[in-house]
């Protein structure tokens, strides 16, 4: 039978505190040329093609983009997933994640083509930090619920996506962002990091002020933390769905900012 689990509870198995050491000297490529390389990560519970509009509008101003398809089957294989989207770029990149896909850019981010990180509504964790210890203080809104199968796979449940996912899209996107629902290995909640890119590099963040799926002070302390310059907006957890515009403004700034921001 499947146990209906609040998204709070992943920070059940983390217990140890950690605190942020000095800031990182980039390393890698000093190469200034202007970044025209987008690449975007997805989150839990989604897949690809939620970034569609993203897609869109920057192919429309220009910039080459590419969308991961992560597996959501482990950290290593969502990171994996990203380091074999990076390798193909011709040039430097912007990289960009969405909720769990924050974790997922931390780790890969430290690769040398990506110049700047883009988190949207994103986790954050530091280097020997797990995701789940990013919940530790917090209260999730109880819109957000998981279903955790006994393989250890969790969905949202169903009949709460709407309102903690993705209130401000239309009923039937939402039905079909429910319908496409991709499940995640919620052991990968509880591996620690190797890497934190956003010490070497430096940080966008967009805030959704209507995110049921995370505490919005948490939302604002991770942001502070990296050391990222935030913009915020009203709209769900599922912004980078709702409000492609703005999004791909920040990630704009980002690939034009990112050459002359040093960390």
């Amino acid at each position: 039978m499947d146990r209906v689990l609040p998204f709070m509870v992943l920070s059940a198995a983390a217990v140890m505190a950690v605190t942020s050491p000095a800031i990182a000297q980039p390393t890698g490529s000093t190469d200034s040329a202007a970044v025209r390389n987008v690449v975007l990560v997805h989150g839990a519970f989604a897949d690809g093609s939620g970034w569609r509009r993203v897609h869109q509008n920057l192919t429309a101003r220009g910039y080459r983009v590419t969308i991961v398809q992560n597996p959501l089957t482990s950290l290593a294989d969502d990171v994996a997933a990203t380091r074999r989207v990076l390798d193909r770029q011709d040039g430097p990149v912007i990289l960009v994640g969405h909720s769990w896909g924050g974790t997922v850019i931390t780790e890969a981010g430290v690769h040398a083509k990506v110049r700047g990180l883009v988190y949207v509504s994103a986790l954050s964790p530091d280097a020997g930090e797990t995701t789940a210890q990013q919940y530790e203080g917090y209260m999730t809104p109880p819109e957000f619920v998981i279903e955790a199968g006994q393989d250890g796979f969790g969905f949202i449940k169903g009949d709460s996506f709407f309102a903690g996912f993705a209130a401000d899209a239309s009923r039937e996107d939402a039905d079909f962002l429910n319908a496409a629902q991709v499940p995640i290995n919620m052991a990968s909640f509880s591996v620690r990091l190797e890497n934190a890119a956003w010490r070497m590099k430096p940080s966008w963040a967009v805030i959704a002020t209507q995110d049921k799926a995370f505490d919005q002070r948490m939302l604002h302390d991770m942001a502070k933390r990296i050391g990222a310059k935030v913009t915020t907006v009203a709209a769900s957890h599922a912004v980078y769905f709702t409000q492609p515009g703005l999004v791909s403004d920040v990630i704009d700034e980002a690939a034009r900012q990112s050459a002359t921001i040093a960390r």
